[in-house]
């Protein structure tokens, strides 16, 4: 017969663990405050406090006399989590740039860097490199060392699975975007995390964006190409091989065609447009120089009502509901959020989108929305996957 009856260290490890949990998400707080939210006994609870305080985990605040909240009896013992007790490092090291964030425990931001990379030049050793170069000189910006760092989350271009490894890819790709980042950045923090970047974006969103009150949602990456963060029952799903998400099947979708993100999208339409003389007359779009055109233009104009932007936008807009179809189909989300730079101006192909979106369903149709997040989503899921993960 087995004997389950949990040993003494455990159940003090599962005690340290549970205060540590609590006090990472509290502010100033006592005891009584302990003791309500992770029921413990008193004497465990000071014992656990004690000991946290003196691994420097946990700091002892004034008392609650001190600062006005007692006033009769014996002052109640005030703690808080020790924001300076460790740095975290969220590393976005995507196919032309490495930017790396230090931060403090509850994630505010101490340094950041970035090192734009040459994608024709690139290869596994050099982006090993580059990572461990921005990661170097942005602890130094942070005054701090390796000795600092309790995590360190890694971003990239690339399915992830549970061991921080990418699967092979035909050309080479997944493979040079993730060179073993998981193996290059062991000997720098306890814990290291490597991610797919959309996945990141979903973990930004839920921590910090458009999803903070939502458990089913999708955080799409639509810029230059599609990529999808799926977050469902309240968790991040990954996949075998980390390819939960992979948009390579858009490529047989009727109606999209491809991964190719909105950008290059707005893009191809609106000089379609002007090549084919089909701009409506008195727009601007058709005075825009098709060479030097982007999609930011093109949705500015959209957003100021150009018509014949408006015309790109509802094309484009038409693709977007395909692909949030697609997503509420396999995984019955409430929202599809469109993550990353493209956000801020993305409201027309969203109002275009929504059109179309509810006779492409039986599943209740999934919310379109913009992320709030910018073009730093990346790094600011690595940041919180890293303290996640600490």
């Amino acid at each position: 017969m087995t004997d389950a009856t949990p040993s003494v260290p455990s159940l003090r490890r599962h005690s340290l663990d549970a205060v540590l949990a609590y006090a990472w998400d509290a502010e100033a707080f006592t005891a009584s405050d302990v003791m309500s939210a992770v029921t413990l006994t008193r004497s465990t609870t000071i014992d656990v406090l004690d000991e946290l305080v003196a691994r420097g985990l946990l700091v002892e605040m004034p008392n609650a006399r001190a600062v006005g909240e007692y006033s009769k009896g014996r002052p109640a013992r005030r703690f808080a989590l020790r924001d300076d007790a460790g740095l975290v490092v969220g590393v976005d090291a995507g196919r032309g740039h490495v930017t790396a964030t230090v931060a403090d425990l509850r994630g505010r931001a101490v340094a950041t860097s970035r090192l734009a990379v040459d994608p024709e030049r690139d290869s596994p050793e050099r982006r090993r490199r580059a990572a461990e170069k921005v990661v170097e000189a942005t602890l130094t910006r942070a005054r701090a060392t390796r000795a600092d760092l309790v995590a360190i989350c890694v971003g990239v271009p690339a399915p992830v699975d549970r061991e921080g490894r990418s699967p092979a890819h035909h050309d080479g790709f997944w493979e040079r975007m993730n060179p073993r980042f998981i193996d290059t950045f062991a000997a720098w923090a306890p814990v290291v995390r490597v991610e797919n970047d959309a996945s990141l974006a979903a973990v930004a969103e839920r921590t910090h964006g458009a999803a903070v009150d939502c458990d089913d949602f999708v955080a799409l990456l639509a810029g230059e190409r599609f990529g999808a963060g799926v977050w469902v029952d309240g968790r991040l799903l990954r996949g075998a091989h980390g390819g939960a998400g992979e948009t390579v099947a858009f490529d047989r979708v009727e109606g999209v065609g491809s991964a190719l993100g909105l950008a290059p999208r707005c893009v191809d339409a609106a000089r379609a447009a002007i090549a084919g003389g089909t701009v409506p007359a008195g727009s601007a779009l058709a005075d825009v120089d098709p060479d030097t055109l982007d999609a930011k233009t093109v949705l500015d104009l959209a957003r100021a009502g150009d018509p014949g932007a408006l015309a790109v936008a509802a094309e484009v807009g038409a693709a977007l509901a395909v692909v949030a179809g697609m997503f509420g189909s396999m995984f019955d989300v409430r929202r599809v959020i469109i993550s990353g730079a493209l956000a801020a101006g993305a409201a027309p192909l969203i109002d275009a989108a929504a059109h179309t979106l509810p006779d492409a369903l039986d599943l209740p149709a999934p919310e379109i929305v913009a992320s709030p997040l910018g073009a730093d989503i990346v790094s600011i899921g690595a940041v919180a996957a890293a303290i996640d993960a600490a």
